[in-house]
């Protein structure tokens, strides 16, 4: 059923080309940056309530915010796409434990917050409107889209300023996320030619312009990327051209681990590179405060 739904879909977009080229644009592009919302849970809320939950309003919509401690040290995590914060119970209590303070939030279309639509350029203006509302976060903790999202947004926004950034499993190119929704819908290569346009019109750049690795070649903080080298959504050969394009990288490659790394290991190699990275930097930063 759900693959006659997907088939019938990409035929109405094919024929919608041909007879209203603009409203064809405009419904594929919404198609294809709406995210399957997965539900909050029981279990999901009863984590939640050991946070403090905010909102901030991000272009008329309320993201939702949760906080977990108060210490001097901040962690951002960025979830990946069609997920939320819960993915990150483990490392959020990890850090919680050790005394930062642990920020999380749902991208638009996710979690509890509101909206419809999910983009790259959109996930990184809703984190460079989180800095605005609550502060410059130490170390920014991605996954997935939301590690996309990261290297957009530092590289569009200066003032985002993390002392390290750690990501997971990152894609490499928007003309992959492109291409794999022309293979699932059977779109023809007019309808895709179209959904490009308005892509390219939108964001006032091509889908080839938004790439991770020429995002993190201008990165001067030390960072850490881990992939699996059986991850089967994003490929691992991704991690490794940002690695080369980021000089002050590190690279972890893990086998049977999946795409989610999820895995206590992980979590402990997340935590153990930033805290020895702000340790680092403190005893740095007191020796020239000495001098």
């Amino acid at each position: 059923m759900k693959k006659l739904i997907i088939k019938s879909l990409g035929t109405w977009l094919n024929v919608l080309a041909v007879l209203d080229p603009a409203r064809a644009a405009k419904a594929a592009f919404q198609i294809f940056g709406h995210p399957r919302r997965q539900p909050v849970t029981r279990k999901h809320m009863a984590f939640f309530k050991t946070a403090e939950q905010m909102e901030m309003s991000f272009e008329g919509l309320r993201i939702h915010v949760y906080r977990w401690g108060n210490g001097d040290r901040s962690v951002l995590f960025l979830h990946g796409w069609e997920s939320h914060t819960y993915r990150w119970k483990r490392y959020i209590e990890t850090f919680r434990d050790a005394g930062y303070t642990v920020y999380a939030f749902d991208a638009p279309g996710h979690g509890q917050s509101e909206g419809n639509t999910t983009t790259v350029p959109l996930y990184a203006d809703t984190l460079k409107s989180f800095i605005e509302h609550y502060g410059q976060p130490d170390v920014i903790v991605s996954h997935s889209m939301g590690t996309f999202a990261s290297f957009y947004g530092l590289y569009k926004y200066p003032q985002i300023t993390p002392r390290t950034l750690i990501t997971l499993a990152a894609p490499g190119e928007a003309t992959e996320f492109v291409d794999h929704y022309q293979r699932t819908l059977s779109l023809s290569n007019r309808t895709r030619e179209i959904l490009v346009q308005h892509f390219t019109k939108l964001f006032e750049a091509p889908p080839e312009f938004f790439s991770t690795p020429f995002f993190a070649r201008g990165l001067t903080i030390p960072g850490l990327l881990i992939h699996d080298e059986e991850d089967n959504e994003t490929s691992v050969n991704h991690s490794r051209r940002i690695h080369e394009a980021w000089k002050g990288s590190e690279l972890t490659v893990t086998r049977g681990l999946g795409h989610n790394l999820k895995a206590h290991e992980v979590v402990d190699k997340v935590f153990k590179f930033a805290n020895d990275h702000l340790e680092e930097q403190h005893s740095r930063d007191n020796k020239l405060t000495l001098k």
